[in-house]
């Protein structure tokens, strides 16, 4: 038994206490009018009305919920016979009151729905929460075949996208944008240092080389030794220049080059014809294919990696500091939560309503009426309570009255 409901059931004792000291002086008064001074009267007069009072204020409180002495008087018991009604009234109550999307709307606009995300997302125990929730959702998810059947689906999508889509003008536009930002320099600069690291480790090789297409008769004066230092110097040398000038005739060429293959990629029928050829042979190559199958089996340890670690922890972190951050974050998922739940109620309020009506018509009497009685108990007690009172106090006035009126 809660508090409450303890203090109700002593306050009741105190109200029915207090009807039957009532009835207990207007006997009393009633004989020591008679035998001892007429001026009992007056707390006759007092007592007989605070007895009707109460006893009219313990008729209506009890009638609310039960038969007054288990006498089954018409138009008592209001509740448990009008528990149906009372569903329906509730429910109406609701719809008309609260689950409109006006209504929803207009209580919901000085709601900082990002700002509360992100106090949820900062307190160390929800991230708890969030994080092992996430862990669970992402183990579960990973595992089903349904997850296994999305991943086939946007694999033969992808697939579908990739044959269908012609990539040589676009190549072309991406490299003509490069170009044109200078971000094809980098690239240019990491081949050259390729080149020379290149020939640093394979100079050996080229000298071999060298020596072996060299007739022994030059290879007895070194003219081998020789051929191969110039050509190793030279490419040295040309690689050090084009790694040093920016505007080397070298890389002016180059530039020229990836100019001229950007446009043969957007405007030259063989060279479209060309690169789509190479897009449907390497789609063609079982490599492809296995590289997607694998796809799935990495994505899927990342996602079990990151929600068994502290992958969760930082992404609520970062989440939450965006929210804080970020007007326009944060006025988008305010607007975003303002139309998730407008939407909600328009789309199911109809339905929250009829289960309110169905769950209050499916208790029992007994149990609507021990709901209600309880949430209402305290306050019935202070009615019965003043209505003793103040039906003591009228009594008295009215007394009051017939003997300046010369009545008595």
């Amino acid at each position: 038994m809660s508090e409450r409901t303890a203090q109700a059931l002593r306050l009741r004792r105190v109200a029915t206490g207090l009807l039957v000291l009532m009835a207990a002086v207007f006997l009393a008064s009633t004989w020591a009018m008679v035998n001892i001074h007429p001026g009992y009267v007056w707390v006759q007069a007092f007592a007989e009305a605070a007895l009707v009072g109460g006893l009219a204020d313990w008729f209506a409180v009890t009638a609310l919920f039960r038969h007054p002495m288990g006498i089954p008087i018409p138009h008592t018991a209001i509740i448990p016979k009008s528990k149906d009604r009372i569903g329906d009234a509730l429910a109406t109550f609701l719809k008309d009151n609260f689950l409109t999307p006006m209504n929803v709307a207009r209580r919901l606009d000085g709601f900082d729905a990002a700002s509360t995300l992100a106090g949820f997302l900062e307190r160390p125990a929800s991230s708890g929460r969030v994080r092992r929730g996430i862990s669970r959702l992402m183990g579960q998810l990973a595992e089903t075949p349904a997850a296994r059947a999305v991943m086939q689906r946007l694999q033969e999508g992808a697939m579908v996208r990739l044959r269908d889509l012609e990539i040589s003008p676009l190549l072309g536009r991406m490299l003509e944008a490069m170009i044109a930002d200078g971000r094809h320099r980098p690239v240019i600069d990491a081949f050259i240092n390729w080149a020379g690291r290149t020939l640093d480790s394979q100079e050996g090789l080229i000298r071999a080389m060298v020596e072996e297409r060299t007739s022994w008769v030059l290879r007895l004066v070194n003219v081998d030794e020789r051929i191969a230092n110039e050509l190793v110097g030279g490419l040295r040398g040309l690689l050090s220049d084009l790694a040093a000038d920016p505007d080397h005739p070298v890389r002016e060429k180059a530039d020229r080059a990836l100019e001229n293959l950007a446009f043969d990629l957007q405007n030259m029928p063989e060279t479209r014809e060309k690169v789509e050829h190479m897009k449907r042979e390497l789609m063609a190559n079982p490599a492809v294919g296995e590289w997607m199958e694998g796809l799935w089996g990495r994505l899927q340890d990342g996602l079990k990696s990151l929600a068994e670690g502290d992958g969760t922890r930082a992404i609520g972190d970062a989440m939450a500091k965006s929210l804080r951050e970020d007007p326009a974050l944060a006025a988008a998922v305010n607007q975003l939560a303002r139309r998730a739940v407008v939407g909600t109620v328009a789309d199911h309020g109809d339905a929250i309503v009829a289960l309110v009506s169905d769950t209050v018509k499916g208790w029992d009497a007994a149990t609507i009426t021990e709901k209600m009685e309880n949430a209402v108990l305290r306050d019935l007690q202070y009615i019965r309570l003043n209505g003793t009172l103040i039906g003591g106090s009228i009594g008295v006035a009215l007394h009051a009255i017939l003997v300046l009126t010369g009545a008595v």
